[in-house]
């Protein structure tokens, strides 16, 4: 019987400590709630204001991208911590916990943080810029944005590779946008009977009435190799960025085609055949 007294007033201690609670459990999550909600709301309308700003403003494409992902995941991180306060976490004992979780998660996050401080070398040492077309990582391509962690390169096939910034900022990169005109190397063999004096004409002239084709540094052509079954040239010729493809494509057609006319041999392996006697 006492037993059943003792297990009745605890049961009534509880009930009256949760009617107790409840109520202010139930505010503060309300608040917490209607914090998130709200707070959710004022981020996306500061992003959009960013947006706008930098939409209006002249600043470097890297860097807006860079400072727009930055100023998002800040304004979240600080409603992460408003929201837990709402729920009523004492600010010491938050530190202490965020503390001891950006402990663990920067050491399970050691390759995110590399990257972070990538992004970072990379808007500062500035390799390369949105827009430049570079080579890195075993992908070729136009740079269109450059994020906290990541940067999206267009490949020629307008696939869209992302690469990590750490991986970036310690290896090598080549950016062709750094300067404005680029030279070409083109190799091509021609038959030992052929006339090599003919065929550095021919490729010269083929220079010289391409508008694409800077005349200063003026083409070069020289006898590269005298391989085994060719002589081979190596034709070098300047041409400004923007028109540096048309100009290489149009050597290649041109000088097949008047090689042909000009009777000139471009020798290609053959294989020959004997039928054996019985």
């Amino acid at each position: 019987m006492n037993i059943f007294n003792e297990y009745e007033d605890n049961l009534t201690k509880a009930q009256e400590w949760a009617w107790e609670i409840l109520p202010g459990l139930a505010t503060s999550l309300i608040t917490a709630v209607l914090t998130f909600i709200i707070g959710l709301w004022i981020i996306r309308l500061i992003n959009r204001m960013v947006r706008k700003f930098f939409l209006k403003a002249d600043y470097d494409p890297s860097l807006e991208s860079f400072l727009q992902s930055f100023i998002s995941i800040g304004l979240k991180l600080m409603l992460f911590v408003l929201v837990i306060t709402q729920l009523g976490v004492q600010s010491s004992s938050l530190v202490a916990i965020i503390g001891a979780a950006g402990l663990a998660v920067g050491l399970a996050l050691q390759g995110s943080l590399a990257n972070f401080a990538g992004g970072v070398l990379i808007l500062l040492f500035k390799p390369f810029k949105v827009g430049d077309f570079i080579s890195a990582q075993g992908v070729d391509g136009t740079v269109k944005e450059i994020s906290i962690f990541t940067t999206k390169i267009s490949t020629f096939g307008n696939q869209m590779a992302i690469v990590p910034n750490g991986q970036l900022s310690n290896n090598n990169i080549i950016n062709y946008n750094t300067q404005s005109t680029r030279r070409d190397k083109i190799a091509v063999g021609i038959g030992y009977s052929s006339n090599i004096k003919l065929a550095k004409e021919i490729l010269l002239e083929i220079c010289a009435e391409n508008a694409n084709i800077l005349k200063d540094p003026a083409p070069e052509v020289y006898v590269a190799e005298l391989g085994d079954s060719s002589v081979n040239l190596s034709l070098r010729f300047w041409a400004p960025n923007e028109v540096f493809w048309a100009a290489h494509f149009h050597v290649m057609e041109e000088l097949k085609n008047r090689f042909d006319a000009a009777g000139i041999e471009i020798p290609f392996p053959q294989r020959v055949i004997h039928e054996a006697k019985s």
